[in-house]
């Protein structure tokens, strides 16, 4: 319903601005803690990440005391739930069927059993795909692992059949652990609020200046940025840019991220610029002689980091045939992430 209407019907209603900062500069400590706890995470969304106890079983003395030492990791008043599986999409569903504040193991040879009855919306499916299957009858896993996998992926496609897959506790992803993350931030916080496009523009080049002269950043380049903003009506602003091509240049920066400004909701009361992800390397050393097209091949290299960095890593994948000889045509070829 409308605002209005809500407050018609309830005049006790309290309204809650966004802040995607705040959520953000939480969800990242929760990171940081698991990190320094031992595990390397790979996030899902915010408040869903995967990681592989393994490594810390040696550590910590077994698969137990690992997990304990995972819940511990992040503060009780979050009232985590833990699942844990041989296969990533099992555990991200035992983690969100069990009770907040508990650890759910689930055996290998019983995970079929276990996704039977749950729900059809655990899967990685969009809300359309959705909609056909329930339109179709289908509203459990077990109901979707029962039906044949060339049916499914020639009426739904492909990413029915990976579901198809997950339903039946065959899928054979593993844990892809995010970069380091680093942590430079810069921020301003004005007297009063501000929403003057000139001042907010000579702040954002303050911010950008004081954090290429960080030590820390080690003369590498910006690769993936975040402007965020605490606004007056109590909320917050956030935005992350992904910058096309690697860069400390200043000038560049401030093209980029200037136009963001102009999506303030709201007066500012302060301005945040934060490093989400910097390059690997500190400086570039030209060769004498190149090989021919070399120059186009670094410049396709760089632009499938982007976006992977961007998208995510299943975003640029390449073709691999495992069955040529096979009749259905799902079955000839599977997507492999590139590497390269």
């Amino acid at each position: 319903m409308r605002l209005s209407e809500a407050l018609a019907t309830c005049p006790t209603l309290v309204l809650l601005e966004q802040d995607p900062a705040s959520v953000a500069d939480v969800w990242e400590a929760i990171l940081h803690q698991l990190e320094e706890a031992g595990f390397e995470v790979e996030p899902l969304e915010h408040g869903c990440v995967l990681f592989d106890t393994a490594p810390v079983e040696l550590l910590a003395g077994g698969l137990e005391q690992a997990l304990e030492r995972a819940m511990a990791a992040v503060d009780s008043r979050w009232q985590p739930s833990l699942g844990v599986a041989a296969r990533r999409f099992a555990a991200v569903a035992a983690a969100s069927v069990t009770v907040p504040g508990r650890i759910l193991v689930v055996d290998d040879a019983e995970t079929a059993l276990f996704l039977e009855p749950l729900p059809l919306h655990l899967l990685p499916l969009s809300q359309e795909r959705r909609e056909e299957f329930a339109a179709l009858g289908i509203q459990r896993l077990g109901e979707l692992a029962c039906l044949p996998r060339a049916s499914v992926a020639d009426r739904f496609g492909s990413d029915a059949d990976q579901a198809w897959l997950c339903a039946r506790s065959e899928d054979r992803a593993r844990v892809v652990p995010r970069q380091p993350s680093v942590d430079l931030v810069e921020s301003i916080e004005f007297p009063d609020p501000v929403a003057n496009s000139s001042t907010l523009e000579h702040s954002l080049a303050r911010l950008i200046d004081l954090l290429l002269a960080r030590p820390d950043r080690k003369g590498r380049a910006l690769r993936k940025v975040a402007l965020s903003a605490r606004l007056v009506s109590g909320g917050s602003w956030r935005r992350a840019l992904t910058l096309r091509e690697p860069s400390a240049d200043p000038t560049v920066l401030r093209v980029a991220l200037t136009p963001r400004l102009s999506e303030l909701p709201a007066p500012a009361l302060d301005l945040k610029i934060k490093i989400d992800e910097l390059t690997e390397w500190q400086g570039v050393q030209e060769e004498l002689l190149s090989t021919r097209g070399k120059r186009l091949q670094e410049k396709l290299r760089e632009g499938l980091r982007q976006v992977r960095t961007s998208v995510g890593r299943y975003a640029v994948c390449t073709v691999v045939e495992i069955a040529p000889w096979s009749r259905i045509p799902e079955n000839r070829a599977i997507l492999v992430p590139r590497d390269d």
